[in-house]
């Protein structure tokens, strides 16, 4: 049985343009670049760079923001190409203007030249004499190292694979025998197949004096005492005095852990970190400036506008003249709607570094992290009169360069905790202090996570022994037995 009832229900939606804004407010300075090349080459009635101005072209451009319509719904001969063309109005965005010039900011970016990181080690097996099985296991054995310079796999597994994808039968002893040489190569500890080989091997490829012999023994019969800093327990084993200890442990300090990161040629990917925003101090102000490349110059194709005044003049229109304006409208309403969406990203990262700025303006101008106030998303949201999506988008993925460095704008981001005083304090200033207390503790006697927490509440920071724990965690900091030195 059918029947009839009505229904009230209240709906958000985005629209195209929306959507397209949030998308590029949350790309960093390189992701946008890249998304911004995209769009030109996509769409050709979007062209980069300056554009004369001509006053004819100005009186026949509309920058009316059309609904968006599609090709399902749209017949060309309902376009009012006329309404379209005719406009007395200059477009808002060709009276914009930005005091960025090309020469403002180098955008080019130097990247090393040279061989990879496997390839080094392959160059250096040539000069070995190696008959065909013993290079082609010592070339797969090569392959295994990854970036830091070991070999983590088994050596039952790598001879399997040497059977079944090189066609390569051996044993596991020939595998040894191959690895011995593969220690041989540059630079010192590659291959090994935890830490204390890699350590072990560099050792022994030391000149060898007492505490070169010594820091052998340790590492190749005591590396778990070493590892938990059982000194004690070193200084029985080997009968030896604490001076002789440090002077050996010494040498293991100065010892390399990866061995593969050491190498210039390294094939890893380089991160190259663009700020998109630059804070200065001029005349004891802040001063903010949004990265250049966030500003590109945009401007409509003229010759896509063109092309609709000579349909509009055309007297007989074809199917196929027809498809071309639909085309063309689509293509000239996607490169309007992709410059206003740039604006409006302009707009919302200046407004929002601009009130993180203000909101941590000690920060800034002296540069001590324990002026950092508290403050979460909502501060700046509310300040600025927008979502607290908008400020994640901008703070997630965005750095800011300051006179103390690049950071990552989220890191000003902080929870609050109240002092013995009563006062709301970040807790980056108290993970600060924490820090100064563990760098000046004595480290022969390190303190306890216990000792930590009754100094930080003689300070005014009543927090206990579990967030001492957490905040020392979080800095990557060791407990008190692993900072322990003699």
């Amino acid at each position: 049985m059918l029947k009839q009832y009505l229904q009230f229900k209240l709906s958000q939606k985005l629209s195209p343009q929306q959507i397209q804004l949030m998308k590029l407010i949350q790309l960093p300075t390189q992701a946008f670049e890249q998304r911004l090349k995209q769009e030109i080459e996509e769409n050709p009635a979007l062209e980069v760079g300056k554009e004369e101005v001509d006053s004819d072209f100005d009186d026949d451009f509309d920058n009316s923001n059309d609904d968006y319509e599609d090709n399902d719904t749209i017949d060309a001969g309902d376009i009012n190409v006329d309404e379209y063309l005719s406009d007395d109005e200059v477009p808002d965005y060709r009276t914009q203007a930005n005091n960025y010039s090309a020469d403002d900011e180098e955008k080019t970016m130097p990247y090393a030249a040279g061989t990879s990181f496997t390839q080094h080690l392959i160059n250096q097996l040539n000069t070995y004499r190696l008959n065909d099985e013993e290079r082609d296991v010592a070339e797969f054995l090569v392959g295994s190292v990854d970036e830091s310079g070991y070999i983590r796999r088994e050596l039952s597994d790598i001879m399997d694979d040497l059977a079944f994808t090189q066609n390569v039968f051996t044993t596991e002893e020939n595998i040894k025998k191959v690895l011995k040489i593969v220690h041989q190569l540059d630079p010192a500890g590659v291959g090994a197949r935890n830490l204390q080989e890699c350590l072990s091997i560099q050792l022994h490829r030391k000149e060898q004096n007492a505490n070169v012999v010594l820091a052998s023994n340790i590492i190749d019969h005591a590396f778990e005492q070493f590892t938990k800093k059982h000194y004690k327990k070193l200084l029985q084993k080997f009968d030896i005095t604490e001076e002789q200890l440090k002077d050996a442990i010494h040498e293991i300090e100065r010892l390399n852990p990866k061995p593969g990161g050491s190498y210039a040629g390294n094939n890893r990917i380089i991160e190259h970190v663009v700020p998109d925003f630059a804070i200065k101090i001029v005349d004891g102000e802040l001063e903010l400036t949004l990265n250049g490349r966030n500003a590109p110059e945009l401007h409509v194709s003229r010759e896509y506008n063109n092309m609709l005044k000579g349909y509009k003049e055309s007297k007989e229109k074809s199917k196929s003249q027809k498809d071309a304006v639909m085309f063309i409208k689509q293509k000239l309403d996607a490169a309007k709607w992709f410059i206003e969406a740039i604006k409006q990203r302009q707009q919302t990262l200046f407004v929002t570094m601009s009130a993180i700025m203000h909101y941590q303006k000690e920060y800034f101008l002296t540069g001590d992290e324990r002026k950092l106030k508290p403050m979460i998303l909502k501060d700046i949201a509310d300040e600025i009169d927008m979502d607290v999506s908008t400020v994640s988008r901008v703070a997630n993925s965005k750095y800011v360069d300051t006179p103390y460095g690049t950071k990552l704008i989220k890191e000003f981001f902080s929870e609050s905790m109240t002092n013995d005083q009563g006062e709301e304090v970040s807790t980056r200033e108290i993970k600060k202090i924490l820090e100064t207390v563990i760098e000046e503790e004595d480290k022969r006697k390190p303190l306890t996570d216990e000792a930590l927490s009754k100094i930080l509440k003689e300070k005014g920071y009543p927090i206990a022994r579990r967030t001492v724990a957490k905040y020392r965690e979080q800095l990557d900091i060791s407990v008190a037995r692993l900072r322990k030195k003699i």
